[in-house]
């Protein structure tokens, strides 16, 4: 395992309750520093979408969804609203995994403070 030179502070994210374990094993054999909280560690497997943005939001994590339908609406709700959204980071059913793995550890290791904050962006990025 290997821990790459980090440009900022470290990206936190939330693994929404249904996402892919098989991707963060993957993000942590590139980085094994990466902090991905998973939704159920906070008590949280069976919270709506907008409670785990709202909670993510308070805690300055990055939400992890496959949710692509769900939870995008209700993220952009936020930006609209005017509420505080750190990002939002989706992945459809069928996509590959490696390039999703790849982003997500590229994304913590060279991201700059505030850089994906009101935004929502699908993975792999292309």
């Amino acid at each position: 395992m290997t821990s790459a030179r980090r440009i900022g502070p470290q990206l936190r994210f939330l693994a929404d309750h249904n996402f892919n374990e098989a991707i963060i094993s993957g993000v942590y054999l590139q980085d094994e520093t990466v902090d991905i909280l998973r939704v159920r560690q906070v008590g949280m497997q069976q919270t709506p979408d907008p409670e785990i943005l709202e909670w993510a939001a308070h805690n300055g994590r990055i939400v992890l969804s496959h949710d692509v339908n769900t939870m995008e609406g209700y993220a952009y709700s936020r930006i609209v609203a005017g509420l505080p959204m750190p990002g939002l980071f989706t992945v459809a059913e069928g996509e590959p995994i490696g390039p999703v793995i790849q982003d997500i550890a590229l994304a913590a290791v060279s991201s700059i403070e505030g850089e994906w904050e009101n935004q929502v962006r699908r993975l792999p990025l292309r």
